[in-house]
């Protein structure tokens, strides 16, 4: 597990369309969000995904860069890009398994023949520009996701009250 307030992994991977992604190029004002996905074949991450490409703006209003990483190879992350309505979401994919246990997440194995072998849960990660882990939600299943409302007025309020990290102790 990664605790706020320390230095995450970095990451580097390709986006779906045809250009690489670097956490540490990343020049935000306030927070880098990093989205973890299960992957196309879940209806789940499908609404989530839809529903923080709506809020894209608002983020940006705050400084926020955001970015949605899975697991999935370049042909699914893309068909994903194709068919959900996430127009301007930028989508990495490839992460690999062993990252994504370094970075906390849970990992699952098929139970469907619509999932690929191995892939990781979702989860969550407000990452300051210089590197270090504010905060962070992961779950072990598709269920149960912060709502992005609640990110939105928790990094208003952060910025405006200057609120520390918490729970790095």
């Amino acid at each position: 597990m990664i605790k706020p307030k320390t230095e995450v992994p970095d990451l580097e991977l390709p986006l779906i369309n045809d250009t690489q992604w670097n956490l540490s190029a990343q020049k935000s004002k306030s927070f880098t969000v990093l989205v973890f996905y299960r992957g196309l074949h879940c209806p789940v991450c499908k609404n989530y995904l839809e529903e923080l490409a709506k809020k894209l703006k608002d983020f940006a209003d705050r400084g926020a860069h955001v970015v949605a990483v899975s697991s999935d190879s370049e042909e699914r992350a893309k068909k994903a890009g194709k068919e959900w309505d996430v127009p301007e979401l930028p989508i990495a994919y490839g992460l690999p398994i062993e990252e994504a246990r370094n970075w906390g997440l849970f990992v699952s194995k098929a139970v469907k023949d619509s999932e690929p072998d191995t892939f990781s849960e979702p989860g969550v990660f407000l990452v300051r520009p210089d590197g270090t882990l504010y905060a962070s939600a992961i779950q072990s299943m598709p269920f149960a996701r912060p709502n992005w409302k609640d990110i939105l007025n928790a990094i208003d309020y952060i910025e405006k009250n200057d609120y520390p990290a918490r729970g790095g102790e």
